[in-house]
């Protein structure tokens, strides 16, 4: 589809530009397919399915809290014709949305399977921290609890007439 085909349609919808940039570029937001598993309180692991791509074809980018995963196929040079083509081998860019403390620790491409490790390390000066209270034994110092003596003496202001 060429942009041509929807402009009659951008002329006549506001706010619905991002749908038909979708439509029109043809991008799948579910390609390549992947998943996300927990492997325990502070590591996670996403696993994307991206046969056919090399360790040089695949590039990870962290920009603060965004996983940007882009893949660019290069052009092959074969001798031969393909009749059909049922394998998809067309680029892609998946992007995730990390929480906040969130770090790529590691990739890793074998048999057509990018792991990408992710682990949450918030610094100690974030993290809740449990503060001790003192049990009261005793007076404190420079403290008299005594009861304070009242003497019977009063002394009244005389009147002057």
């Amino acid at each position: 589809m060429r942009i041509s085909e929807f402009a009659p349609l951008y002329r006549s919808t506001v706010g619905f530009d991002r749908l038909l940039d979708m439509l029109d570029t043809n991008v799948r937001p579910d390609w390549p397919p992947y998943n996300i598993e927990r492997k325990n309180e502070d590591e996670y692991r996403i696993s994307m399915a991206v046969a056919g791509f090399g360790a040089d074809e695949i590039e990870l980018v962290q920009h603060g809290t965004t996983l940007v995963v882009t893949g660019q196929r290069k052009a092959e040079q074969n001798e031969w014709q393909t009749l059909h083509q049922g394998m998809a081998f067309r680029s892609f860019k998946q992007t995730f949305n990390l929480a906040d403390h969130v770090k790529v620790t590691g990739a890793d491409l074998r048999d057509g399977l990018l792991s990408i490790d992710l682990m949450r390390e918030v610094p100690e000066q974030l993290k809740p921290r449990r503060i001790e209270i003192a049990a009261a034994s005793g007076t404190l110092p420079g403290q008299d609890n005594r009861p304070m003596q009242i003497s019977q003496e009063t002394e009244r202001p005389s009147k002057a007439a």
